[in-house]
């Protein structure tokens, strides 16, 4: 049994001023993530600080047309709420694609934000994992890998990161908002999240002592043209092989701009905008979104298992652009692939 302190945060700076003074304490809002790897003894936070009751749950437009999403407010809610539906409907089709509906009805988007791989060697403490206690290896590289990394990994890791919602949040060009013992700050969502490289136990560049308080979204939702695109083993309740925010503005047939993230292929939502400038000005058209693919999988890499995934990657990445460019984007009720 873990023993552990709880206490209940009374506001953003009380919260703030509680877990810089206790090292290795950890928030809780939904739990969905943390109990979980708390019930695996893979997470043992000496102090649990409930934020749950923060007022940081709106949805409110800011000026200049954004939105300003509150991080304690739950993923099916976001999901529902109305701005979201009728200007970031690709953020909506992300969220409704994750997890349960149980499970949306917990699950914050702070706590989206923050949860961990599920890789399973992570999850088992009887194999060594350099995310879990660095230096220790890393078994998925030649052992069960068929899941994991084909971009961006390294040799201390080859996790994948397993949000929904943040490859949306990647395409849209999110910004998160973050809140420490003496000032806030804001990361741009395609900095929040880290490459492995040689600490990969760090998942993103938020401080210990640094609360979310915050997702903005700017005023530009591509709501007409979009679609994310979620390849999995089966049509619900699993994480993603292959996942594709896509996000079109076309004048005509060309394209104006495009916004390409993917998941479940790297420890991060996977965004390169040399491929997205290379698309302006370019028809929106089969030839186009095959060469996209190809340059955004460039640098794949396979290990044992997974090669399938770099092919997979580029023709689910067509199909997504092509739906968006349609103006028909993927069912998240009726899942078989338009």
């Amino acid at each position: 049994m873990i023993n552990f302190d709880y206490v209940r945060a009374t506001s953003a700076a009380d919260a703030v001023s509680r877990i810089a003074a206790f090292p290795g304490a950890k928030f809780i809002a939904g739990g969905t993530n943390l109990v979980d790897l708390m019930k695996e003894d893979v997470e043992r936070p000496p102090r649990l600080i409930d934020i749950s009751r923060l007022p940081l749950n709106r949805v409110e437009d800011i000026q200049g047309g954004g939105l300003r999403i509150g991080a304690l407010i739950a993923n099916a809610d976001l999901a529902g709420a109305p701005p979201v539906a009728q200007r970031y409907p690709l953020l909506g089709d992300a969220l409704r694609a994750g997890a349960s509906g149980q499970l949306r009805n917990m699950a914050s988007v702070g706590g989206n934000l923050m949860q961990r791989t599920r890789c399973c060697y992570f999850y088992d403490l009887a194999t060594p994992c350099n995310k879990r206690r660095p230096g220790d290896g890393c078994s998925a590289r030649d052992g069960l890998n068929r899941a994991h990394a084909i971009l961006g990994a390294s040799v201390a890791c080859v996790a994948t990161h397993p949000s929904d919602m943040c490859v949306a949040l990647a395409a849209l060009d999110a910004i998160v908002h973050v809140r420490g013992p003496t000032e806030g700050r804001a990361l741009a969502l395609t900095d929040f999240h880290r490459l492995p490289g040689d600490t990969p136990d760090r998942d993103t560049n938020l401080e210990p002592d640094e609360l979310i308080t915050a997702v903005e979204l700017p005023p530009k939702g591509f709501a007409e043209h979009y679609s994310y695109l979620k390849i999995r083993d089966r049509l619900s309740y699993a994480f993603a092989l292959v996942s594709v925010a896509a996000a079109l503005d076309l004048d005509g047939d060309r394209i104006r701009e495009a916004r390409i993230a993917l998941g479940g292929v790297a420890h991060k939502p996977w965004r390169d905008a040399r491929v997205e400038d290379a698309m302006r000005g370019e028809p929106a058209n089969a030839a186009t979104f095959g060469a996209a693919a190809q340059a955004l999988l460039r640098d794949a890499r396979a290990l044992a298992h997974n090669a399938f995934k770099i092919d997979l990657a580029a023709r689910t990445v067509v199909r997504a652009l092509t739906q968006a460019a349609r103006g028909t984007p993927q069912s998240q009720t009726d899942k078989r692939i338009g």
